[in-house]
Protein backbone atom coordinates (compact mmCIF):
# COMPACT_ATOMS: atom_id res chain seq x y z
CA UNK A 1 0.00 0.00 0.00
CA UNK A 2 1.47 3.36 -1.31
CA UNK A 3 2.20 6.42 1.23
CA UNK A 4 1.74 10.04 0.84
CA UNK A 5 2.99 13.30 2.05
CA UNK A 6 1.22 15.74 0.64
CA UNK A 7 3.27 19.11 0.93
CA UNK A 8 1.24 22.44 0.35
CA UNK A 9 3.16 26.10 0.08
CA UNK A 10 1.65 28.72 1.78
CA UNK A 11 2.44 32.00 1.08
CA UNK A 12 -0.67 34.82 1.55
CA UNK A 13 -3.35 32.64 0.93
CA UNK A 14 -5.94 34.02 3.50
CA UNK A 15 -8.87 34.40 1.10
CA UNK A 16 -7.92 30.86 0.20
CA UNK A 17 -8.01 29.42 3.60
CA UNK A 18 -11.42 31.05 4.94
CA UNK A 19 -13.32 29.55 1.43
CA UNK A 20 -12.52 25.75 3.11
CA UNK A 21 -9.62 24.73 0.87
CA UNK A 22 -8.15 22.53 3.88
CA UNK A 23 -11.26 21.15 4.75
CA UNK A 24 -11.47 19.78 1.04
CA UNK A 25 -8.19 18.60 1.38
CA UNK A 26 -8.68 16.55 4.77
CA UNK A 27 -12.30 15.68 3.52
CA UNK A 28 -10.72 13.79 0.49
CA UNK A 29 -7.72 12.06 2.86
CA UNK A 30 -9.80 11.05 4.96
CA UNK A 31 -11.72 8.44 2.79
CA UNK A 32 -8.75 7.41 1.76
CA UNK A 33 -7.43 3.95 2.39
CA UNK A 34 -3.68 4.81 1.78
CA UNK A 35 -1.38 6.26 4.97
CA UNK A 36 -1.31 9.84 4.75
CA UNK A 37 0.32 13.21 6.52
CA UNK A 38 -0.15 16.80 5.16
CA UNK A 39 2.50 19.06 5.47
CA UNK A 40 2.07 22.95 5.09
CA UNK A 41 5.21 25.12 4.61
CA UNK A 42 4.60 28.45 5.41
CA UNK A 43 6.74 31.15 3.29
CA UNK A 44 6.67 34.11 6.08
CA UNK A 45 3.35 35.31 5.00
CA UNK A 46 2.55 38.61 5.59
CA UNK A 47 -1.92 38.42 6.44
CA UNK A 48 -3.77 36.25 8.18
CA UNK A 49 -2.41 32.65 6.39
CA UNK A 50 -0.02 31.24 9.25
CA UNK A 51 -3.05 32.25 12.12
CA UNK A 52 -5.61 30.51 9.60
CA UNK A 53 -3.27 27.52 9.14
CA UNK A 54 -2.50 26.77 12.43
CA UNK A 55 -6.01 27.41 13.81
CA UNK A 56 -6.94 24.29 11.18
CA UNK A 57 -4.57 21.79 12.21
CA UNK A 58 -5.11 21.91 16.20
CA UNK A 59 -6.29 18.16 17.32
CA UNK A 60 -5.23 16.90 13.48
CA UNK A 61 -2.00 14.93 14.74
CA UNK A 62 -1.92 13.96 10.47
CA UNK A 63 -0.95 17.90 9.53
CA UNK A 64 2.08 19.61 10.33
CA UNK A 65 2.29 23.69 10.20
CA UNK A 66 6.24 25.10 9.06
CA UNK A 67 7.15 27.79 9.68
CA UNK A 68 9.76 28.91 7.21
CA UNK A 69 12.79 31.18 6.70
CA UNK A 70 11.58 33.53 3.41
CA UNK A 71 12.63 30.69 0.60
CA UNK A 72 9.89 31.18 -1.92
CA UNK A 73 7.54 28.16 -3.81
CA UNK A 74 10.60 26.09 -4.11
CA UNK A 75 11.81 26.72 -0.62
CA UNK A 76 8.22 26.11 0.73
CA UNK A 77 8.21 22.59 -1.12
CA UNK A 78 12.13 21.76 0.29
CA UNK A 79 10.85 22.45 4.39
CA UNK A 80 8.14 19.42 3.71
CA UNK A 81 10.25 17.28 1.93
CA UNK A 82 12.57 16.96 4.71
CA UNK A 83 9.64 16.49 6.63
CA UNK A 84 7.65 13.54 4.89
CA UNK A 85 8.18 10.57 6.43
CA UNK A 86 5.55 8.62 3.36
CA UNK A 87 6.75 7.06 0.42
CA UNK A 88 5.61 9.48 -2.56
CA UNK A 89 5.37 13.34 -1.79
CA UNK A 90 2.91 15.29 -3.81
CA UNK A 91 3.16 18.75 -4.31
CA UNK A 92 -0.01 20.63 -5.00
CA UNK A 93 -1.14 24.13 -4.59
CA UNK A 94 -3.19 25.85 -1.67
CA UNK A 95 -5.85 26.92 -4.00
CA UNK A 96 -6.60 23.29 -4.86
CA UNK A 97 -7.10 25.21 -8.77
CA UNK A 98 -6.41 21.27 -9.05
CA UNK A 99 -8.01 19.43 -6.92
CA UNK A 100 -6.34 16.67 -4.47
CA UNK A 101 -8.69 13.92 -5.58
CA UNK A 102 -6.87 13.84 -8.94
CA UNK A 103 -4.19 12.31 -6.92
CA UNK A 104 -6.02 8.81 -8.25
CA UNK A 105 -5.26 9.63 -11.91
CA UNK A 106 -1.06 10.08 -10.73
CA UNK A 107 -0.73 7.13 -7.96
CA UNK A 108 -1.40 3.78 -10.23
CA UNK A 109 1.93 4.84 -12.68
CA UNK A 110 4.34 4.32 -9.53
CA UNK A 111 3.23 0.99 -9.97
CA UNK A 112 4.13 0.81 -13.43
CA UNK A 113 7.38 1.36 -12.71
CA UNK A 114 7.38 5.41 -12.80
CA UNK A 115 9.70 7.52 -10.45
CA UNK A 116 7.77 10.81 -10.99
CA UNK A 117 4.62 11.72 -12.06
CA UNK A 118 3.16 15.49 -12.68
CA UNK A 119 -0.36 16.55 -13.20
CA UNK A 120 -1.10 18.48 -17.31
CA UNK A 121 -3.00 21.46 -17.51
CA UNK A 122 -4.26 20.67 -20.56
CA UNK A 123 -4.75 23.66 -23.33
CA UNK A 124 -7.84 25.22 -22.05
CA UNK A 125 -6.68 26.10 -18.41
CA UNK A 126 -10.08 27.38 -17.62
CA UNK A 127 -10.19 30.86 -15.57
CA UNK A 128 -6.52 31.88 -16.97
CA UNK A 129 -6.66 35.50 -18.38
CA UNK A 130 -5.37 35.76 -21.90
CA UNK A 131 -1.79 37.06 -21.19
CA UNK A 132 -1.65 34.18 -19.09
CA UNK A 133 -2.40 31.71 -21.35
CA UNK A 134 -0.37 33.10 -24.27
CA UNK A 135 2.72 33.60 -22.39
CA UNK A 136 1.79 29.36 -21.17
CA UNK A 137 2.58 29.27 -24.94
CA UNK A 138 5.80 31.24 -25.15
CA UNK A 139 6.76 29.79 -22.38
CA UNK A 140 6.55 26.26 -23.57
CA UNK A 141 7.72 26.68 -26.79
CA UNK A 142 11.24 28.53 -25.85
CA UNK A 143 11.72 25.36 -22.91
CA UNK A 144 11.17 23.03 -25.17
CA UNK A 145 13.15 24.40 -27.54
CA UNK A 146 16.22 25.29 -25.32
CA UNK A 147 15.94 22.07 -23.24
CA UNK A 148 14.48 19.48 -25.55
CA UNK A 149 12.05 18.11 -23.56
CA UNK A 150 8.76 16.72 -24.29
CA UNK A 151 7.14 17.54 -21.62
CA UNK A 152 3.78 19.30 -22.22
CA UNK A 153 3.66 21.47 -18.72
CA UNK A 154 6.38 21.70 -16.43
CA UNK A 155 4.75 24.17 -14.31
CA UNK A 156 1.50 22.80 -13.36
CA UNK A 157 1.69 22.58 -9.23
CA UNK A 158 0.17 19.19 -9.06
CA UNK A 159 2.84 16.80 -9.05
CA UNK A 160 4.03 13.35 -6.96
CA UNK A 161 7.60 12.39 -6.94
CA UNK A 162 9.05 9.55 -4.79
CA UNK A 163 10.48 10.90 -1.41
CA UNK A 164 13.60 9.65 -1.84
CA UNK A 165 14.23 11.22 -5.05
CA UNK A 166 12.97 14.21 -4.26
CA UNK A 167 15.39 14.40 -1.46
CA UNK A 168 18.21 14.07 -3.73
CA UNK A 169 17.43 16.11 -6.45
CA UNK A 170 16.01 19.49 -4.15
CA UNK A 171 19.63 20.14 -2.82
CA UNK A 172 20.68 20.18 -6.72
CA UNK A 173 18.25 23.05 -7.67
CA UNK A 174 20.09 26.30 -7.89
CA UNK A 175 17.16 28.21 -6.18
CA UNK A 176 17.41 25.76 -3.48
CA UNK A 177 21.18 26.66 -3.18
CA UNK A 178 21.00 30.25 -3.45
CA UNK A 179 17.93 30.23 -0.94
CA UNK A 180 18.16 34.28 0.08
CA UNK A 181 15.71 36.39 2.57
CA UNK A 182 13.67 38.10 -0.06
CA UNK A 183 10.29 39.93 0.19
CA UNK A 184 7.21 38.97 -2.08
CA UNK A 185 6.88 35.36 -3.26
CA UNK A 186 8.97 33.63 -5.67
CA UNK A 187 7.52 30.66 -7.71
CA UNK A 188 10.55 30.59 -9.80
CA UNK A 189 11.54 27.73 -12.76
CA UNK A 190 12.20 24.78 -10.11
CA UNK A 191 10.00 22.52 -12.10
CA UNK A 192 12.05 22.89 -14.89
CA UNK A 193 15.89 21.97 -13.22
CA UNK A 194 13.86 19.19 -10.97
CA UNK A 195 12.25 17.47 -13.74
CA UNK A 196 15.66 17.49 -16.43
CA UNK A 197 17.77 16.40 -13.14
CA UNK A 198 15.20 13.49 -12.86
CA UNK A 199 15.88 12.71 -16.51
CA UNK A 200 19.64 12.65 -16.36
CA UNK A 201 19.58 10.68 -13.46
CA UNK A 202 17.69 8.07 -15.70
CA UNK A 203 14.43 8.08 -13.75
CA UNK A 204 10.81 7.90 -15.72
CA UNK A 205 8.61 10.40 -15.85
CA UNK A 206 5.05 10.58 -16.61
CA UNK A 207 3.14 13.09 -17.63
CA UNK A 208 -1.08 13.06 -16.87
CA UNK A 209 -3.70 15.43 -17.92
CA UNK A 210 -5.91 16.96 -14.39
CA UNK A 211 -8.68 18.82 -14.12
CA UNK A 212 -7.41 22.07 -13.34
CA UNK A 213 -9.52 25.46 -12.88
CA UNK A 214 -7.73 28.75 -12.10
CA UNK A 215 -9.32 28.54 -8.34
CA UNK A 216 -6.78 31.17 -7.16
CA UNK A 217 -8.83 34.40 -5.04
CA UNK A 218 -6.19 35.63 -3.07
CA UNK A 219 -5.85 39.62 -2.46
CA UNK A 220 -3.08 39.59 -0.32
CA UNK A 221 0.45 38.33 -3.16
CA UNK A 222 -0.12 41.86 -4.66
CA UNK A 223 -1.78 42.87 -8.45
CA UNK A 224 -1.76 39.38 -9.95
CA UNK A 225 -0.77 40.93 -13.52
CA UNK A 226 2.05 42.68 -12.11
CA UNK A 227 3.32 39.42 -10.44
CA UNK A 228 2.62 37.48 -13.59
CA UNK A 229 5.14 39.61 -15.42
CA UNK A 230 7.43 39.51 -13.19
CA UNK A 231 7.56 35.52 -12.17
CA UNK A 232 8.01 35.20 -16.65
CA UNK A 233 10.32 37.58 -16.34
CA UNK A 234 12.64 35.64 -13.65
CA UNK A 235 11.84 32.27 -15.21
CA UNK A 236 12.89 32.76 -18.46
CA UNK A 237 16.52 34.02 -16.62
CA UNK A 238 16.14 31.03 -15.03
CA UNK A 239 15.31 28.27 -18.14
CA UNK A 240 18.29 30.14 -19.74
CA UNK A 241 20.26 29.61 -16.76
CA UNK A 242 19.75 25.97 -16.97
CA UNK A 243 20.07 25.48 -21.10
CA UNK A 244 23.87 27.22 -20.15
CA UNK A 245 24.08 24.70 -17.29
CA UNK A 246 22.78 21.55 -19.22
CA UNK A 247 25.34 22.24 -22.28
CA UNK A 248 28.23 22.99 -19.97
CA UNK A 249 27.74 19.64 -18.28
CA UNK A 250 26.69 20.61 -15.38
CA UNK A 251 23.54 17.82 -14.86
CA UNK A 252 25.41 15.20 -16.35
CA UNK A 253 28.26 15.03 -13.00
Amino acid sequence: MQSISVIIPCYNEEANLKRGVLKEVESYLNTQKFKWEVIIGNDQSTDNSLKLVTEFVQNKPKFKVLNLPKGGKAGALWGGIQQAKNDIVLFTDMDQSTPLGELSKLLPYFDQGYDVVIGSRGHHREGNSILRKLGSRVFMTARNILLRTNIADTQCGFKAIKRELAQEIFPKLAVIKNIQNRSGWKVSAYDVEMLLIAQKLGHKIKEIEVDWRNEDISTTKGDANARYINESKEMALEVWRIFLNNIKGVYDQ
